[in-house]
């Protein structure tokens, strides 16, 4: 059995210990409707430290952008989110990753899991606790358990690839049809093969055929780290070809709205080029010429509609 297994990974284990990680194991599949956790944010907790988020919530506090603005966040690229940077948040990418399937962005909400390696005192007075709640464990299907449709799974497995494969193609094809979306993990995954057979999106460190061990969950849905980024419950999750932010709720709209200005400039450039008349620099980034600078204003104001173009020019406009 699985506990046996972790037993083996130790050197020389205490038979109480074995016995521990035996029963640990034996409960991990268990409804999770009672476990013991070590951190956890209640929901004042997580409606404090996302204070900034403009959108409903789950019941437990997490931020709920929306599906509609979740389905704009498809439509971007890196180079768009990295205009978080310049509003306070420098810290959101995270490149290196291997990445599933390069070619199918991965867009959702953050519902984030903790891993750390095994300590068994921890692991005892975690067991306490699931004893004293009526029998259940806490485990990383826990997490899985939780998704609802538009999350992604992002796992702070530290990126270890020795303590095995977090997920396999089993738990990934769970995530893949409960979700919908994903999974970014800073660890290992297994049935690297099999996991590759689906349309899905994931994000990991490295793959390896052994499955997870010597590693104990100590919070579901807190702040964790995946590289070198700090990543918060109900964050925008956006991954393409380039590597993987995690965009704050409260700055999401604001990045599609600009993102969108972004498109109507890159495709007016485009059209322009197409007539064969314009060097690049007369053109890109921005015309010089009014007459151009006229036209590309008039395309704008045409293509965003007579509310959104006062919006925007409301923005651009200097502060005094």
């Amino acid at each position: 059995m699985p506990g046996t297994a972790f037993c083996k990974s130790l050197s020389s284990p205490p038979a109480n210990l074995c016995g521990l990680f035996a029963f640990i194991f034996t409960v991990c599949l268990a409804s999770p409707e009672s476990y013991g956790q070590i951190f956890n944010w209640t929901p004042e907790q997580m409606i404090k430290f996302t204070a900034q988020n403009p959108f409903e919530r789950f019941p437990d506090g997490r931020p709920k952008v929306p599906d509609s603005i979740l389905e704009r966040v498809k439509s971007l690229s890196s180079e768009e989110v990295l205009a978080i940077g310049s509003r306070g948040y420098p810290n959101q990418f995270v490149e290196g990753l291997q990445i599933l399937h390069p070619g199918k962005k991965l867009v959702g909400r953050a519902l984030t899991l903790q891993m750390m390696p095994l300590r068994a005192d921890l692991a005892e007075a975690q067991m306490a606790e699931l004893k004293a709640k009526g029998g259940r464990y806490l485990s990383h299907q826990t997490a899985i358990d939780m998704l609802q449709p538009g999350d992604v799974l992002v796992i702070d497995a530290m990126g270890s690839i020795a303590s095995g494969g977090i997920i396999g193609d089993n738990l990934a094809y769970y995530i893949w049809k409960t979700a919908g979306t994903g999974f970014v993990i800073d660890g290992a995954i297994r049935d690297l093969e099999g996991i590759a057979a689906y349309d899905m999106a994931g994000y990991f460190k490295g793959a390896t055929p052994p499955a997870i061990h010597n590693m104990i969950v100590t919070g579901i849905n807190i702040p964790v780290r995946i590289g070198n980024t700090t990543v918060m419950p109900g964050d925008v999750v956006f991954g393409d070809r380039e590597g993987v932010y995690f965009i704050p709720p409260h700055l999401v709209k604001d990045i599609v709205d600009e993102a969108d200005i972004t498109h109507i400039h890159d495709e007016w450039t485009r059209k322009k080029f197409d007539e064969g008349k314009y060097k690049s620099s007369d053109i890109y980034g921005s015309p010089s010429d009014p007459a151009l600078i006229r036209e590309y204003e008039d395309y704008l104001k045409q293509k965003l509609g007579e509310k959104r173009y006062e919006e925007y020019q409301k923005r651009k406009a200097p502060r005094r």
